[in-house]
């Protein structure tokens, strides 16, 4: 069965400009062309339902399209569901975050673009996790205690860089050493799905206990080295 591009519109329930944009993105294929009009198939009817229902599971267009090419398995999922949509947490506007931290808004903006403060993607305004308040809370102890905020600053700075790398190669770690490896097990798609979503939960929560525990008996040591110099 054939469609013209209204009626595969009407089948798929979405508009005519949709069809066309998805066109241009590349998640559709071009019709077939008789003269001066386009036919659809069957394939593009399901195209569009399959994006719609990936839609409404809140991914973007752009890990739609790595789901359409292959390069994500069903499997996956529930796991770029995890990463990508975590649960919503409390949060803050920046004129919040800055009454109950007691922090004026000009410095919070500060630890922003020094990468320090990091506000949840998404959405017309700025918003923070209510938790950065413990993080803030942290770094004022520092300062009362006579820490320059410069200084501060520069060692978050160089803190938050040397973090995005190793988190960067954990992730190439991850998805090369485990992810593919239950993909290559094969196995139904829902248990799959099931032990990767398990599987990063776990290793998630055991990389932040090593990295807690390793930074603190680092830290521990460098003191211990400098009393020593000293």
């Amino acid at each position: 069965m054939e469609y013209r591009i209204e009626q595969l519109a009407r089948s798929a329930g979405v508009a005519v400009d949709t069809i066309r944009f998805y066109q241009g993105k590349g998640l559709l294929e071009s019709p077939r062309r008789e003269g001066r009009v386009t036919w659809y198939g069957e394939g593009h009817l399901e195209r569009l339902r399959r994006i719609k229902e990936l839609q409404q599971q809140g991914f973007t267009l752009t890990v739609i399209q790595r789901f359409l090419t292959g390069e994500l398995e069903p499997s996956d999922e529930a796991l770029v569901a995890a990463v990508t949509r975590p649960a919503s947490p409390q949060t803050l506007t920046l004129t919040e975050l800055a009454e109950r931290s007691g922090v004026a808004e000009p410095l919070l903006m500060s630890l922003e673009q020094a990468g320090l403060l990091v506000p949840i993607e998404g959405g017309d305004e700025p918003l923070y996790p209510v938790d950065d308040l413990e993080a803030i809370a942290a770094g004022m102890k520092l300062i009362a205690a006579g820490v320059p905020l410069g200084a501060l600053m520069e060692l978050g700075k160089d803190y938050a860089a040397a973090v995005d790398r190793t988190a960067r190669l954990a992730v190439d770690l991850f998805d090369h050493h485990v992810r593919e490896r239950i993909q290559s097990e094969g196995g139904a798609t829902e248990a799959a799905e099931r032990r990767l979503l398990e599987t990063f939960n776990e290793l998630l929560e055991a990389s932040g206990t090593l990295v807690r525990h390793h930074f603190q008996r680092t830290l521990l040591r460098a003191a211990r080295e400098h009393i020593e110099k000293r």
